[in-house]
């Protein structure tokens, strides 16, 4: 167990990028931006057809990737085993356990060498299969293939389905009858790529995207149909609200939801009466967030009103949904946030966290009686899979720590029985004792404890010596789980302590954590992540300057954040994706995400404070004269979310800006958008070039 010996090799000259100043001017501030012609002046069309980009901007970025591939080609045979030893730990014909629905049980496999899930059904309580759809069969030939939803009519006889084949999230649903296997002739473009079925099977309900990639509008389609008479059942007006839709797990309403991340708004639709009008449940009110279960003739509302920062549950009579008829079940515990409900016909299920430790509490609707589901480990991932059906006494959950891989467990909630369904299996083989997880706390800077999950080998020397790949997110309120990680044994295996940083911008410890970091307190969540790294130092884990942060999208923005501030504590960045062109990106209203991203960040167009915030840890636009470490930024040609523009913007400005360190390497992908290769194989490639350079990295690159 070691470190990769790594032979040093000689970087090829990065190019230059040529500069084209574009002066913006606000707020009495003259910013300059050298590099803004990388933006395609046509970048929507671009999403949709990625042969219609300029031909400078794609020179310049092929050539970027002709230096990727450069300053990378001394690690192919190390690239080559590390996907070896990914590959060795997936179990290639894997399949999910079967989900109950009638007379059915649906799941999803995979075969040998495949590298997209087979949507497959049998007989409930077991059969021969029926494969429903084939995704390697659907994505041969493309050089992109991402199934989207594949959500069976409630009759069962056909299977609604999306798939987006450039990378950009424009889905295409279409229309699979079961008994033949053939798709039906309709076709429905641009949109999200769910559907809820009406409850006769006739048609179903899905969301489109505008003309800025924006789901706004829930269009209501009959089979048989064309598409361009799909009736409109909700518009969004409002550029910052997002809309989407799902079903209760009572089946008895179709819930569209519009909200941004601040403020919710649900509509109710009676799937027995599919021509009236949407309900609104609770007009929007700037601030109050909401979500909807449905539970015999009331509604189960999680909510933050009345204050409960981190949410409480409450009824309300269906027949009169509105907030002065709700009524407290389960009121606010500070500190005890509700993540997720789901009501069975006789037990209301939720998962909550406390001290960023998750746990499940099962509760009887008829006698009130709570009991829970909780584990021992330091540090653990725990989520709840709903299912299909409502009247039922089986809740299934899945567990699984950063030594601990996954497992799929059925919990009777009658009798208390606990039947393991599945546990992963590692292929290649799998001994916990040779793994140690721990939970540390840093100190930010204003005293605040910061949680830290890690894993490291129990032959690894904690003597300060170990490098250490830190990982960090906080943004949004997403908490990022101690789940079993099979790719990072990589790393830990060679020496690696693999950290996870529970910064402020996540929820770990609650909805004040998300406060904590977001908009002028977004900088917390930059020294928290500091502070993470210094702990882990200071606790002999690994030392400063042999740390290698990574993070992506908002998380990659992170990174840019980070490298500004405290380069000197890294020997290395990963940003994948990253949302590193903060202020220009919040001052452009025509890009998909910024309307509903003001409420994070906030809007420097029209709020000077927000500007002078943003502005001030922009990742591009606070760039110095210093000493950088080795940088990787990883991007999409068609992403939606992050544009490929951002990450290819930042790169020139180091280099042209830094007065040493590197390597910056930008290795952008010409064939997918933010979520990178589709295959779950040729995922593992990204995979592998990331390890390989955070091995660089601690080893060193020879320029």
């Amino acid at each position: 167990m070691k470190i990769e010996d790594l032979a040093a090799m000689s970087l090829p000259p990065a190019q230059v990028c040529p500069r084209k100043p574009h002066m913006l001017s606000l707020y009495g501030v003259e910013i300059q931006d050298d590099y803004a012609w990388i933006k395609a002046e046509n970048w929507k069309e671009v999403l949709k057809d990625p042969d219609v980009l300029d031909p400078q901007i794609r020179a310049y970025l092929d050539a970027e990737n002709a230096y990727a591939k450069a300053a990378f080609k001394g690690t192919a045979d190390l690239q080559k085993r590390l996907i070896a030893e990914m590959r060795g730990r997936i179990k290639e014909d894997d399949s999910s356990v079967p989900e109950n629905d009638g007379a059915y049980a649906y799941f999803t496999r995979y075969r040998d060498g495949g590298q997209h899930p087979i949507v497959c059904r049998s007989a409930r309580g077991g059969g021969e299969d029926t494969v429903l759809l084939d995704g390697d069969k659907e994505g041969e030939g493309q050089a992109f293939f991402d199934l989207g939803g594949a959500e069976h009519s409630s009759d069962h006889r056909y299977l609604a389905w999306g798939a987006d084949i450039k990378g950009s999230e424009y889905f295409t649903m279409r229309v699979r009858e079961i008994a033949t296997g053939k798709d039906l002739s309709d076709e429905v473009t641009g949109t999200s790529g769910d559907a809820v079925w009406l409850g006769d099977s006739s048609g179903f309900y899905y969301v489109e995207l505008d003309e800025n990639h924006r789901p706004v509008r829930v269009r209501l389609h009959r089979l048989g149909t064309p598409a361009s008479d799909d009736a409109v059942i909700y518009e969004e007006s409002d550029p910052g609200f997002f809309v989407n839709i799902s079903a209760t797990q009572s089946d008895a309403y179709v819930l569209i939801e519009a909200s941004d991340h601040e403020t919710s708004e649900v509509w109710l639709i009676d799937r027995a009466d599919p021509a009236g009008t949407p309900r609104v449940v609770e007009p929007r009110t700037p601030g109050l967030r909401y979500d909807v279960e449905h539970h015999g003739d009331q509604l189960i509302i999680v909510t933050n009103a009345d204050g409960a920062e981190d949410f409480k549950i409450m009824t309300v009579p269906v027949a009169t949904p509105g907030r002065a008829f709700w009524r407290d079940l389960i009121p606010d515990r500070k500190g005890i946030m509700i993540l997720f409900t789901v009501a069975l016909a006789r037990h209301l299920v939720r998962l909550e966290r406390e001290d960023a430790k998750p746990r499940i509490v099962i509760r009887e609707f008829a006698t009130g009686r709570e009991e829970t589901i909780a584990f021992e480990e330091e540090a653990y991932s725990l989520s709840i899979d709903p299912g299909y059906e409502f009247d039922t006494t089986i809740i299934r959950y899945r567990y699984s720590s950063l030594t601990t891989p996954s497992e799929v467990i059925d919990y009777d909630l009658a009798t208390g029985t606990r039947t393991l369904r599945k546990r992963q299996e590692v292929p290649s083989g799998h001994d916990k004792a040779n793994y140690v997880t721990r939970r540390i706390f840093a100190t930010a800077p204003d005293g605040e404890s910061v949680p830290v999950s890690l894993l490291h080998h129990r032959d690894t020397a904690i003597d300060g010596s170990a490098p250490c790949l830190l990982y960090g997110y906080g943004s949004y309120g997403m908490s990022i789980p101690a789940s079993f990680r099979t790719n990072i044994l990589s790393l830990v295996d060679r020496g690696f302590v693999f950290a996870i940083a529970h910064i402020r911008g996540g929820t770990e410890k609650g909805w004040r954590w998300y406060l904590d970091g977001k908009r002028e307190k977004k900088p917390n969540t930059f020294t928290d992540f500091i502070a993470c790294g210094h702990a882990l130092a200071d606790a002999r884990y690994s030392s400063r300057g042999r740390i290698v942060a990574h993070g992506g999208s908002a998380g990659g923005m992170l990174m840019g954040a980070v490298a500004n501030l405290a380069p000197e504590l890294f020997a290395g960045i990963v940003a994948e994706v990253p949302f590193v062109d903060v202020l220009n990106t919040m001052l452009d209203a025509e890009l998909p995400l910024t309307p509903p991203e003001w409420p994070e960040w906030g809007n420097p167009g029209e709020d000077e404070a927000a500007f002078r915030t943003i502005l001030s840890y922009s990742p591009y636009d606070n760039v110095k004269a210093q000493h950088y470490p080795a940088i990787l930024a990883l991007g999409g040609l068609t992403d939606p979310r992050v544009t490929y523009w951002e990450p290819a913007k930042w790169v020139a400005r180091l280099r042209a800006t830094m007065t040493g360190g590197g390597p910056v390497v930008l290795r952008l992908n010409m064939e997918a958008g933010h979520g990178g290769a589709a295959g779950r194989f040729d995922r593992l490639e990204e995979v592998a070039l990331t390890y390989a350079f955070a091995l660089r990295s601690v080893t060193g690159f020879e320029a």
